[in-house]
C-alpha cells in the first residue's frame, strides 16, 4: 500500500452533510401496518374517549374485552408486552401481551391513571386512537433511521459498482451463488471472512487474528487483479465511535497489506467527520484506498476494479 498522495483537508472538503433520500424519513407503510394489527382493539378503546366515568368503563371494557389491554403499551410509545414501572421500594411489572394477564383489571386501571392515559381520553385532547396510533408508530419509526442510513450508504455504493460494469453474484440471503471463484468483474454483498476463504482459498488468518474472529464486509470485489474487502459507512453527526472506527480500520489496512492478493477498501462520508478529522487524517495518510462518494461520482470504482 502506498502513502495517500491527495490532500486530506480537500479530500475531507468534499465530504455531503447528507444523504437522505425520501424514504429515509419514515416508513409509513410499516407504520401503518402497525396500527392496523390494533384496528379492533382500538376502536373498542375509542369508546373511552369523553367518558365521565372512564375508570368503570375501562374496567368493564377490560372484562369482557380482554384483548384490549394488548395495544395499551403501543399508547405509551412503548414497544414490549411488559411495561416494568419502580416506585420507591416496589418493582411492579405489567404484562400486557398473550391471553392470560398477570396483573388484576384494578392494576391495570391504575396504569391508565398513572401514566396520564385516563386523563388524555377523559379531556377530548384526542378523538380516534386509531389515528392517535399513527402518529405514535410515525414518531416510533423514528428510530429506524439508523438503519435506514446504513442501507442508503451501502445503496449508494452498490449503485457506483454496478455502474463501473460489476454484476452481483449473491441473493438476498447473502449466500454465493453461481459458484465460480475464478469468476472476475463480480462483487458480493455481505460476506464473511470464513466464506471468503472457503470459497476463494486466501489466507485472511491477518485480518482474523489468526481465525479467531470473524469478520463480514459490506461487499467482496473480484477482478483480474485479486480481491477487494469493501467497507462502508456514512456519519452525519459526532461521537466517540469515529474515532474508534478510524483506529480500526486503520488496523485493518496494515494487516491487508500482508495478505497477498487481497487488498482492503473503505468508502466513508458525512460531516460528522470534521469532528474527529486527526483520527481519520492518520488512517488517510497510510491508506490510499479510502475513498469519499465524490471520488465514486468521478469514476474511482471503474479505475480500480475494471480498468
Amino acid at each position: 500500500m502506498t502513502r495517500n498522495t491527495r490532500d486530506f483537508d480537500t479530500w475531507l472538503g468534499q465530504f455531503k452533510p447528507v444523504i437522505a433520500s425520501y424514504d429515509y424519513y419514515v416508513d409509513f407503510d410499516k407504520a401503518i401496518a402497525n396500527t392496523e394489527k390494533w384496528r379492533s382493539e382500538l376502536h373498542l378503546m375509542n369508546s373511552l374517549l369523553g367518558s365521565k366515568s372512564i375508570e368503570s368503563d375501562f374496567l368493564a371494557l377490560v372484562k369482557k374485552y380482554p384483548d384490549v389491554l394488548n395495544v395499551v403499551p403501543t399508547l405509551i410509545a412503548v414497544r414490549a408486552t411488559e411495561v416494568p414501572i419502580y416506585e420507591v421500594g416496589m418493582l411492579t411489572k405489567f404484562q400486557f401481551g398473550g391471553k392470560k394477564k398477570s396483573n388484576r383489571p384494578q392494576d391495570y386501571a391504575d396504569f391508565m391513571r398513572s401514566t396520564g392515559l385516563f386523563e388524555l381520553m377523559e379531556s377530548h385532547y384526542i378523538t380516534n386512537l386509531l389515528d392517535y396510533v399513527m402518529g405514535v408508530e410515525v414518531g416510533l419509526d423514528s428510530n429506524g433511521r439508523k438503519n435506514r442510513g446504513g442501507h442508503l450508504m451501502e445503496n449508494l455504493v452498490e449503485g457506483y459498482l454496478r455502474t463501473a460494469g460489476l454484476a452481483c453474484r449473491n441473493s438476498e440471503g447473502r449466500k454465493i451463488i453461481d459458484g465460480n471463484p475464478q469468476e472476475v468483474g463480480v462483487y458480493y454483498k455481505e460476506l464473511y471472512t470464513s466464506t471468503m476463504q472457503s470459497f476463494w482459498g486466501i489466507d485472511l488468518s491477518e485480518i482474523t487474528n489468526s481465525g479467531t474472529v470473524e469478520k463480514r464486509f459490506d461487499f467482496v470485489v473480484r477482478t483480474a487483479k485479486g480481491l477487494f474487502g469493501i467497507e462502508t459507512n456514512f456519519y452525519s453527526g459526532g461521537g466517540s465511535k469515529l474515532n474508534e472506527t478510524s483506529r480500526s480500520y486503520k488496523e485493518m489496512a496494515q494487516e491487508s497489506e500482508r495478505i497477498p492478493g487481497f487488498q482492503f477498501v473503505w468508502v466513508t462520508d458525512g460531516g460528522g467527520w470534521k469532528s474527529a478529522r486527526n483520527n481519520l487524517r492518520e488512517t488517510f495518510e497510510i491508506m490510499d484506498t479510502i475513498y469519499n462518494l465524490n471520488e465514486l461520482e468521478e469514476g474511482t470504482f471503474k479505475r480500480l476494479f475494471v480498468q
